[in-house]
């Protein structure tokens, strides 16, 4: 396939390029670079008056939530998501699989038209939750990351007797890591460090929420006398979750030691929980990637997630914040974070975009393409979605 006549956001730092052609050849961008000549039989598309940018990426999601949408709206945090008492976990297990599986079909049909290509999932459930999300994927043109949990908690006395993880789960563990790309774990205040530790021997990809509220924050020093996001480090994650009351010393640390953080922050100001201090995760030199958390609460819609975290950051620090540094969370970052050849419109990158229309009576005329993106845009804006080099939504 060759696009003609395209403006583009190119590379890791989304240059704009007003107009430029780009051919597409076994799912990934073969040439990028203007006036060049269609072979025999080729596929030809005059994209004049469009923006191709890379496909969003949404690195935090629980879509399996899509069936308890605002059912929770005045019930505390735990109330609402905690994974052995809250309402949540009660509707998942309690809803056929069935119906789940209905509803999350929905939700990726949803982030699709959205310009989502790839989407990061917390999957509860165990074994039987993983096997049944791959089952609502396989023929949905989506990609996947997939993280799996045993669904196994531990009590604030098991974590501060530093109790392992069970034998008698060994099994289960194995059998389910082969299933899915990883672990998505809850949280250091359900598990105790030895079974972190057990966790961190795992090959796949490590993930783990921390530091979400100012509760979760408190009941660590309460049980253990140490901050969340050091005991989450324990697990040895590659990248961790929410990070909303992190303090610098955490951030730093997590600079470090991992390759960053996913923000959710319309999920957190859905719970009443403030949002992430993005000046303070960058200052520690921290890599940001965005998602929309739990459909429970949340849309899984990165336009609003983009202009949300972009207008609320500057309002409540009165400094102004560069739209592509936002753009960039949504994109770049999330490939950066997941090392995996998306997010971004390069040479050799796997071919996952959007076609937005320059002429939408939102955009035009787009005088600032970053600022266009994050707070005009939407889903009314989007032409096409390309998945792997095959339109998936809309046409051109």
């Amino acid at each position: 396939m060759l696009i003609k006549n395209v403006s583009i956001l190119s590379g890791p730092e989304l240059y704009f390029v007003s107009n430029i052609d780009v051919k597409i050849q076994n799912k990934i961008f073969k040439k990028i670079q203007p006036r060049i000549k269609p072979s025999i039989k080729e596929e030809v598309l005059d994209c004049e008056g469009l923006l191709l940018i890379p496909g969003f990426i949404n690195a935090h999601t629980h879509i399996a939530d899509s069936i308890g949408k605002d059912v929770t709206l005045n019930s505390s945090v735990d109330e609402k998501i905690h994974p052995v008492f809250g309402i949540k976990s009660k509707i998942l297990k309690n809803t056929s699989q069935e119906h789940l599986s209905n509803f999350m079909k929905n939700t990726c049909h949803s982030m699709i038209r959205k310009g989502i290509t790839t989407f990061v999932d917390f999957r509860e459930g165990g074994i039987d939750g993983v096997v049944l999300l791959k089952k609502v994927l396989s023929d949905v043109p989506l990609r996947s990351i997939i993280l799996g949990r045993e669904e196994f908690y531990q009590t604030p006395s098991e974590i501060r007797k530093n109790s392992p993880f069970p034998r008698e789960k060994i099994k289960d563990l194995r059998i389910l890591l082969k299933k899915c790309d990883g672990l998505g774990i809850s949280g250091a205040n359900e598990n105790s460090t030895s079974v972190l530790n057990y966790y961190s021997k795992t090959a796949k990809l490590r993930v783990i929420h921390s530091s979400e509220t100012k509760q979760s924050v408190s009941t660590s020093k309460k049980i253990t006398g140490k901050s969340e996001t050091i005991r989450a480090l324990s697990l040895k994650p590659h990248f961790l979750v929410h990070m909303t009351y992190a303090s610098k010393n955490d951030l730093n640390v997590v600079a470090k030691k991992t390759r960053g953080i996913v923000i959710c922050p319309r999920a957190n100001s859905s719970l009443a929980e403030g949002i992430p201090d993005i000046e303070l995760m960058q200052k520690a030199g921290c890599v940001i990637a965005l998602g929309t958390d739990n459909v429970m609460i949340n849309s899984p819609d990165m336009f609003r997630e983009m202009d949300f975290i972009w207008k609320v950051t500057m309002g409540i620090h009165k400094k102004r914040i560069n739209p592509k540094d936002i753009l960039k969370m949504a994109t770049v970052n999330g490939g950066k974070i997941l090392k995996k050849n998306i997010g971004i419109v390069e040479t050799g990158k796997i071919a996952d975009c959007i076609f937005l229309d320059k002429h939408a009576l939102d955009l035009e005329p787009m005088h600032n393409p970053y600022a266009s993106i994050v707070h005009r845009a939407s889903e009314s804006t989007i032409k096409a979605v390309m998945i792997g080099g095959k339109i998936v939504y809309g046409k051109i």
